[in-house]
């Protein structure tokens, strides 16, 4: 599978990047073991430009270290340029256990993560990833001081799907100015694959809005979760029937790479909007999207209300001050689109440019001394 960014997740050979001020190199890579517990964890830290790196903790049974630390990598680098699209003063990290949570997750391992994070020293931040959730960070937290994504009982600001969904609609109503002339998505036709944690709540502000909506889910209990609370939304089979149903916007919010060469070709949506991590199949999937006159919101920076919500834990949760910035998704997604016109490029690469802009000119004020 291939991320936004066109990294492949599973090729563990170094990639060259033709940025010279932020090129594919890790500031800090970390091995951390603890036999007795069953602990193996890699953390990579890509970037502290803007602050100290934050990203969450995946829980995963990869299927060698070389798949596992090609993963981390690319992970962390994506956090670097998600952080600083989403305005947060925090760097692109991430870290991996290897190992199936159902069977090797346990106190002793989460605790024993929890020291190794705690010896970078602040330079990295962990929260919750695949694998991994809020009660786990509760465990890591009895060893570390660099934890979010925490309970709601402990401070934390829980579910991170709300303000994840919160803004994707704020991307999707600054798709909507961009291509409609308006942000308002009201009489429009939008399909939705996927409708677990984020899907359902999208849902819930698109019908609020007064859209149409479409869903697929290969859950049904999902599926009927959604038609409870809203009867008018219409449901289809699978994904390809609903890429090829006559909708306006398309929300991947499923697994990635849900955007390949078949799904483009029978696409009717004029917007490609979503909750869905690494949506392009491919590197050559935005300039098809481009070729065929459909807008696409880069999913890293229209999905970044999740870590906006855990990085607020860290000056200590608020949820009205976390949605307010949230918010501000729809005027990044706007700048986004107006950066790729006057540019020529794809949104994706007008994305990646504004991320690494913030990341120099932010970044390079760490070189004023200030004493201490």
């Amino acid at each position: 599978m291939t991320d936004v960014f066109g990294l492949s997740h599973k090729d563990p050979s170094p990639v060259k990047d033709a940025n010279p001020i932020h090129p594919v190199r890790h500031e800090q890579v970390v091995f951390c073991c603890d036999e007795r517990s069953g602990l193996y964890a890699i953390i990579a830290i890509y970037s502290t430009a803007l602050g100290p790196g934050l990203g969450g903790t995946r829980f995963y049974p990869y299927e060698s270290e070389q798949a596992a630390l090609a993963d981390v990598l690319n992970l962390s680098r994506a956090m670097a340029y998600k952080n600083a699209l989403a305005g947060l003063d925090h760097g692109g990290a991430k870290a991996v256990i290897i190992g199936d949570p159902a069977t090797a997750k346990n106190e002793a391992l989460l605790r024993a993560y929890g020291r190794f994070v705690q010896s970078l020293g602040g330079r990295y931040y962990t929260a919750c990833d695949v694998g991994t959730y809020s009660e786990d960070m509760d465990v890591v937290a009895r060893e570390c001081s660099y934890v979010t994504g925490r309970t709601e009982a402990h401070g934390g600001a829980g579910d991170s799907s709300i303000l994840t969904a919160f803004g994707v609609f704020q991307g999707m109503r600054a798709a909507a100015q961009h291509v409609y002339g308006t942000p308002s998505l009201k009489g429009r036709r939008v399909g939705v694959e996927g409708v677990g944690k984020v899907g359902h709540r999208l849902v819930d502000h698109l019908i609020e809005d007064g859209a149409e909506v479409v869903i697929c889910d290969v859950n049904e209990q999902a599926v009927d979760r959604v038609r409870r609370r809203h009867p008018t939304a219409q449901v289809v089979a699978n994904a390809a029937a609903l890429t090829a149903a006559d909708i306006d916007v398309y929300a991947p919010c499923a697994l990635g790479g849900a955007l390949d060469d078949a799904t483009v070709a029978r696409l009717t949506a004029k917007i490609v909007c979503g909750g869905a991590n690494n949506q392009l199949a491919h590197p050559g999937v935005e300039k098809q999207l481009t070729e065929r006159g459909i807008l696409y919101a880069p999913d890293y920076a229209v999905n970044s209300g999740g870590v906006i919500q855990v990085a607020d834990e860290i000056e200590g949760f608020n949820m009205a001050r976390a949605r307010a910035r949230a918010a501000r998704i729809f005027d990044t997604t706007m700048k986004i689109f107006e950066m790729a016109e006057e540019e020529g490029v794809p949104p994706g690469a007008a994305a990646d440019r504004l991320a690494e802009r913030r990341m120099s000119e932010v970044g390079r004020l760490r070189g004023i001394w200030l004493g201490r």
